[in-house]
């Protein structure tokens, strides 16, 4: 007898029903019958992850049928490949980090000779900036991240493509949580430290301090025996600006850095946007080859052929060699800040590789298909928390994952969901706002703007836009948004206890009655719990306070005096009871 051949049915990630059915011979009724046999309620495009498909085919007791997993990355998983002995030098990778204010992007003006600072909102980086610059022959590539906190993911990033950090604090404020920051990334990057102390030229600079704050941190001087070089400088007069490049130099022949030319070009995405007339615009760094105008490049499921090419100060570029930044047009679609980019040959390859990509990257998300099981997850919290509508716009990709991840970061405590409804780069148009219509969500731009008729269509139809240039106002806004939704809670708070000596008169809603404050005061409108012995008998709310028959504002503490109380049910008060005053108050909560 001739042998069966096994039939092997290999799955990236996930597979649809469909396309499970046709690899079985099943129908597609069939199948979905048997899914449903086991709890699993699936429609034709419905996904199923590689487990559910083994043990559907399991269940079906299928001869002659293996399941594989079938490995199509196509993402360059050895970003810093292994050189050959063609490699040549390249020019060092710079990140200057460092806490809001103490001088980053100052430090970079001077380097460049450009004025960038007055152009940011708040005086705060943004985005990420690459620029290049020649000292002593020799260039070296700078990378200027984000300064506030919200932008953590980007200055992650920052660190991980680069080679050097230099740290920069300020003389006279010292190691804060965004330096502390900094170091971590850098330290976890493997990269090669640098510190900068800044402001040296200001009252109040205390050096040693600034190297002691540092020191305690993990970053010991060269001076104190240690193996971090730290610079003195003052980024604005310009001092010790040429030992700090010196310094970033020598580093880079110790490390000995190098690339290879020889092989297709490859590198990372740090920032993509849309411009009008141009289409998508693509900040990259090459790490290695060498890109020219005209090659095909993929990056995640994004591809194109490079159109232009224009470096960091907008001069056409004819090619890139390592270590250069560069800003590319055409792409056909943005590819997302942080992707990784390559060479290919034609644009067939470019597109199915992006197509490959995006299939993985679809795989991988298959585990946010909804099912019956989520359904019911998402029903039982349903009551339990509010949900928050957000639609958010930003100028460039990096800025609105850093918003999303910012908004994410948010701790509600469970009570509110946050839900984002869409998001995109661009300004704000008629599609966000049909989006947001009747929803509850609100329009969220970041650098973006909001065209006349929109703003006017938004109005009309009561959606909420508003936008921001800074980050930390954006957050603040959403955050005071989401305390909004939070159910208001009760406060109670003790002011007093009295010792009941005499009842005067008792009423079917009020009762007269003397006695002796033990602790803290009595006022009008306190409320008060009767206890009799260790039971609390009921609740009361003081309408008058009285001292020797006259009317006073308050008892203290040792002081006896008259009291009316306004009952809301009957109730009797006895010698010895006791009322244990306290106030009640509606308030809104805090995130």
């Amino acid at each position: 007898m001739t042998e069966v051949q096994e039939k092997i049915i290999q799955i990236a990630g996930s597979i649809t029903v469909d396309e499970l059915a046709k690899a079985l011979g099943l129908s597609v009724t069939q199948l979905i019958g048997e899914l449903f046999k086991e709890g699993i309620v699936a429609t034709i495009n419905q996904r199923l992850d590689f487990d559910t498909a083994s043990l559907i085919i399991e269940e079906l007791g299928i001869k002659g049928v293996r399941i594989e997993r079938k490995n199509t990355s196509t993402k360059l998983t050895n970003f810093h490949r292994e050189l050959s002995d063609k490699a040549v030098e390249r020019p060092p990778v710079v990140a200057v980090m460092g806490h809001v204010d103490h001088g980053k992007t100052t430090l970079l003006d001077t380097l460049l000779h450009k004025k960038t600072v007055e152009g940011e909102a708040g005086g705060i980086t943004q985005h990420i900036s690459a620029y290049q610059l020649e000292h002593e022959g020799r260039k070296i590539t700078f990378l200027d991240t984000p300064g506030h906190e919200a932008f953590a993911a980007i200055r992650q990033h920052g660190a991980m493509l680069t080679d050097i950090v230099v740290i920069v604090v300020a003389a006279d404020d010292g190691v804060k949580p965004q330096t502390i920051e900094a170091i971590k990334f850098a330290q976890g990057a493997n990269a090669k430290i640098i510190v900068a102390i800044n402001k040296i030229d200001r009252e109040g600079a205390d050096i040693p301090r600034t190297m002691a704050d540092l020191a305690q941190n993990g970053l010991q001087p060269e001076e104190w025996g240690g193996d971090i070089t730290m610079v003195p400088i003052s980024a604005k007069r310009g001092d010790n600006l040429d030992k700090l490049l010196d310094m970033i130099l020598l580093t880079a022949d110790i490390e000995e850095l190098k690339a290879d030319v020889e092989i297709p070009s490859e590198g990372l995405v740090i920032e993509s946007h849309m411009e009008v007339g141009k289409g998508s615009v693509v900040n990259l760094l090459v790490t290695g080859g060498e890109l020219k105008v005209g090659e095909f490049i993929v990056a995640g499921n994004a591809y194109g052929k490079v159109r232009t090419m224009l470096d960091f100060r907008a001069k056409p570029k004819g090619k890139a060699t390592p270590s250069t930044p560069v800003t590319v047009t055409g792409f056909k679609d943005l590819p997302n800040f942080g992707d990784k980019f390559i060479e290919v040959k034609d644009e067939k390859t470019a597109r199915k590789m992006a197509l490959l990509n995006a299939q993985q990257a679809s795989d991988a998300s298959a585990s946010a298909n909804v099912t019956s099981t989520d359904l019911l997850r998402m029903m039982n919290t349903a009551d339990n928390s509010k949900v928050f509508n957000v639609i958010i716009k930003g100028d460039v990709l990096g800025s609105v994952t850093s918003v999303v991840d910012s908004l994410k970061m948010i701790d509600t405590g469970g009570e509110i969901t946050l839900n984002i409804v869409a998001t995109g780069v661009g300004d704000i148009t008629e599609n966000d706002v049909y989006m947001a219509e009747g929803g509850e969500t609100v329009i969220y731009g970041f650098n973006v703007s909001v065209p006349t008729n929109i703003a006017k269509m938004a109005a009309r139809d009561g959606v909420n836009i508003r936008t921001y240039r800074i980050i930390y106002e954006l957050l603040d806004d959403a955050k005071g948004e989401m305390e909004k939704l939070l159910p208001a809670e009760v406060v109670e708070t003790e002011t007093g206890e009295m010792k009941i000596k005499g009842v005067f008169r008792t009423e079917k809603t009020a009762i007269i009655a003397g006695g002796e404050v033990i602790k803290g005061e009595v006022r009008p409108q306190y409320l008060a719990r009767v206890y009799r012995g260790k039971d609390e008998i009921g609740e009361v709310e003081v309408e008058s306070v009285q001292r020797e028959k006259i009317k006073v504002e308050n008892l203290v503490e040792g002081e006896t005096g008259g009291i009316a109380l306004k009952l809301e049910k009957k109730l009797t008060i006895e010698l010895n009871d006791r009322l244990k005053f306290f106030t009640r108050e509606i308030k809104k909560r805090k995130l």
